[in-house]
């Protein structure tokens, strides 16, 4: 096929690559060693390449060449040889355990930069061009933070808002709005532009021991919204998890008679709104947009019944009778809660405070808060991506992956809000990642770009392919097969050649 001219930079992505180190074996799939890839457009040709990120954790498990670095779902134990003083030392010193940095989500961009990103405190500059790896940053240092998302969001002054959980500092629990500026003036280009971080606003935990699970948050032009969810860590659990030999997945419990809570910041004011809105249970990763209209804020998210997805990605369970012997408990759904921040404050109990055209509702409960039930604007598909220049503004394109009860996506889908018409590509042994949509340079239309997808075969002589799709019609424009084994990933970003760095800066 044929590239549009236009389409000069980067697409990079980031993933689990490595499962087996020595005769050791992780025990999930998302604890695997980090592994970027990248394709790069240039004249209408595509080069790949591919490359562990040299982590600490990279280097301590070959090192020793076997797994000494814990990871989420596998815990590591010291060398056995060692005296019993040096054991019990280790055993106290994971109370809040020494996070890895095995950082294998998604790609950040921080003012020319770029790093790769988990949800631990850890992040590891990267080259996007030869995708070396270069320093650490510890964002504790920074901000009073034991886990960040590896979803951040940019606005359009070039800063980062991004959230974290603060574990038991100074007695309290709290989750951490925190903002990265874009970096300073040329003069200080030398200094790190995690120096100027700012704290936007705390929100408290629930629970002093049990902080909601979160994967990522969602914006709008003046709001930010988090949601804590009955998907939570058990604190306690967690500092003991070394000593039990268990590991930190174990920590981790869905409490499906709890309710979920929707917490709204006004970024002018930095406060949070006092009203509580809350839904029923339900865990989510992904958010997919939100914004506002007549006084009301609006988002879409993906959401479960339970929290077996997590657990479908065991390595005992991938096995070649997967598709047979897996199926999702609970498939995910695509909800639209509608959200009235302006209501007639003596409206009566029971009464719907939805003003705008909707089937979600919002009803106010006697005590004041206010229960939300969605719209379900569709069913079975994850990764979700949108026109990034449509943030938190009022959108109507979704492209994403489909999974129907099944944890591996075979499809790419594009999914119009409005209309709710779906437009789909899929090909037999192919499972395809993220979707990652480019706008062309004189896009005039929401969908006026390409889409983008590293499609994984299962075929025994079919090879692994990038995949452009026309984002408009979703027909094939071209395909890049690449000749090496290729690794499912998760996240990843598209960098345009004009936010590259020329070699010689």
């Amino acid at each position: 096929g044929q590239l549009p001219t236009w389409l000069e930079g980067i697409l990079l992505r980031n993933g689990p690559g490595m499962h087996i180190i020595g005769d050791t074996k992780y025990n999930h799939w998302f604890d695997g060693l980090a592994l970027l890839h990248s394709f790069t457009f240039k004249n209408g040709e595509v080069y790949y390449r591919s490359k562990y990120l040299r982590s600490d954790a990279y280097n301590c498990n070959n090192e020793a060449n076997r797994i000494v670095v814990s990871e989420f779902g596998t815990m590591a134990y010291p060398d056995p040889c060692k005296n019993i003083f040096a054991k019990a030392f280790s055993y106290l010193s994971h109370t809040i355990p020494e996070f890895t940095d095995n950082c294998l989500i998604n790609i950040m961009k921080a003012g020319d930069d770029f790093y790769a990103t988990s949800e631990t405190n850890f992040i590891r500059k990267i080259n996007p061009q030869t995708l070396e790896t270069l320093e650490k940053v510890d964002y504790t240092k920074y901000v009073a933070v034991n886990l960040a998302t590896s979803h951040p969001h940019y606005d359009s002054a070039g800063n980062i808002l991004n959230m974290g959980t603060s574990i038991v500092d100074k007695g309290k629990t709290k989750y951490v709005l925190f903002k990265i500026p874009p970096s300073g003036p040329e003069k200080e280009k030398k200094k790190s532009c995690f120096k100027p971080l700012e704290v936007v606003c705390s929100i408290p935990s629930r629970s002093l021991l049990h902080p909601s699970y979160y994967h990522s948050f969602g914006i709008t032009e003046n709001y930010v919204i988090f949601i804590e969810q009955p998907f939570r860590l058990d604190i306690v659990k967690m500092a003991t998890a070394y000593i039990r030999g268990v590991n930190w997945a174990s920590c981790l419990a869905y409490h499906k008679e709890d309710k979920t809570w929707f917490h709204f910041v006004d970024k002018k004011t930095k406060k949070e709104i006092s009203t509580k809105f809350y839904t029923d249970a339900m865990v989510l990763f992904h958010h997919i947009n939100a914004y506002e209209e007549d006084g009301h804020i609006i988002f879409d998210i993906i959401a479960y019944k339970d929290n077996s997805l997590y657990d479908m990605f065991y390595l005992k369970n991938l096995t070649k009778d997967f598709e047979e012997n897996n199926k999702l408990t609970s498939i995910p759904t695509c909800k639209r809660f509608v959200v009235p921040l302006q209501y007639d404050k003596d409206a009566e109990v029971g009464s719907n405070l939805v003003t705008i055209p909707s089937t979600a509702t919002a009803v106010k409960d006697k005590d004041g808060s206010i229960y939300c039930q969605p719209e379900i604007l569709c069913e079975g598909i994850e990764l979700p991506r949108i026109n990034y220049d449509y943030n938190g503004k009022k959108y109507k394109c979704v492209f994403a992956t489909e999974v129907q009860w099944r944890p591996v996506p075979t499809k790419i889908i594009k999914f119009n809000i409005q209309t709710k018409e779906m437009l789909h590509w899929e090909e037999d042994h192919c499972w395809p990642s993220e979707p990652i949509f480019v706008p062309s340079p004189d896009a005039k239309e929401e969908d006026d770009g390409i889409v983008l997808t590293c499609v994984v075969t299962s075929g025994p002589k079919e090879a692994p392919f990038l995949l452009v799709l026309d984002a408009k019609t979703f027909k094939e424009l071209g395909r890049a097969t690449v000749d090496v084994e290729m690794h499912l990933d998760l996240h990843g970003m598209f960098i345009p050649q004009k936010s590259l760095k020329t070699e010689t800066e």
